[in-house]
């Protein structure tokens, strides 16, 4: 069942008019909007917010309109998030979710791929030739196959970091590229 933009903006009939509890209660929830700050709020406004407010599937990007700076930030954090995120207690030894959902045995592998594969594409989305996102599905190739190893695998996902080595070879190239 869908609903028109009119059908969401002015109901022509709200649900509990017809019901027997608004009927014995005599009371309808009339009245001004108050916002948080203890201010009325006007239909007027509200009714213009929700005509501007459109969400159409398949049409945008599920993180918005990203500009080049934010996407690379992104994408730092991510491989920060994945790689080096934690500290071993008593070491000096970083750490990152891809170490520990690595331990999930062959399905953990498979997922921190996946994620590292989306870097990848984020990489050549963002313009990365092809030698450079070659040497990054390498050393995604290098991860998942050796991550796959029980346990030495999972240490070797710790020390080898193929996310923070891919931003880094991401952002020596970007280092080179004229401005624009």
């Amino acid at each position: 069942m869908t609903m028109s933009d009119d059908d969401i903006l002015a109901p022509r009939r709200s649900r509990s008019e017809g019901s027997p509890r608004a009927a014995s209660s005599g009371k309808q929830a009339r009245g001004p909007i108050i916002d948080q700050e203890g201010q009325e709020i006007r239909p007027e406004t509200l009714e213009q917010g929700f005509r501007e407010f459109r969400f159409e599937f398949g049409q945008a990007s599920p993180f918005g309109n990203l500009t080049r700076e934010q996407r690379i930030a992104r994408l730092e954090a991510i491989a920060k998030l994945l790689d080096v995120a934690f500290i071993l207690p008593g070491t000096n030894i970083r750490y990152g979710i891809d170490g520990l959902i690595g331990l999930i045995p062959v399905v953990g592998d498979i997922i921190t791929t996946a994620i590292s594969l989306w870097l990848v594409r984020e990489a050549r989305a963002l313009g990365a030739p092809w030698y450079i996102t070659a040497r990054m599905l390498g050393n995604v190739a290098v991860d998942g196959v050796v991550g796959l190893v029980p346990f030495a695998g999972d240490a070797f996902d710790v020390m080898f970091r193929a996310n923070m080595r891919n931003v880094r070879l991401l952002q020596r190239w970007l280092e080179k590229q004229p401005r624009m």
